[in-house]
């Protein structure tokens, strides 16, 4: 059985790496005790190959095998 790879939405926020893009990820949690939700983010190394996202920009990552020791997501 295949195991389904995991995808996620953000925003880019650092473009400054050489094909690589800083993705802020953002979810919302249930609190526990007293119901409310509350935000919470990441943020991820992907990989982007022609380097043309840009800062602002809104886009889907998709784990991948690991490319280096802290980027195991790529563009998609």
């Amino acid at each position: 059985m295949k195991k389904l790879k995991k995808t996620l939405k953000g925003v880019v926020t650092s473009d400054k790496m050489d094909k690589t893009i800083l993705v802020l990820v953002g979810r919302l949690v249930k609190h526990p005790k007293y119901k409310k939700y509350i935000k919470r983010s990441k943020k991820y190394k992907a990989h982007d190959e022609e380097n043309k996202h840009k800062v602002g920009d809104k886009v889907i990552i998709e784990e991948c095998k690991p490319i280096s020791k802290d980027k195991h997501f790529k563009v998609t």
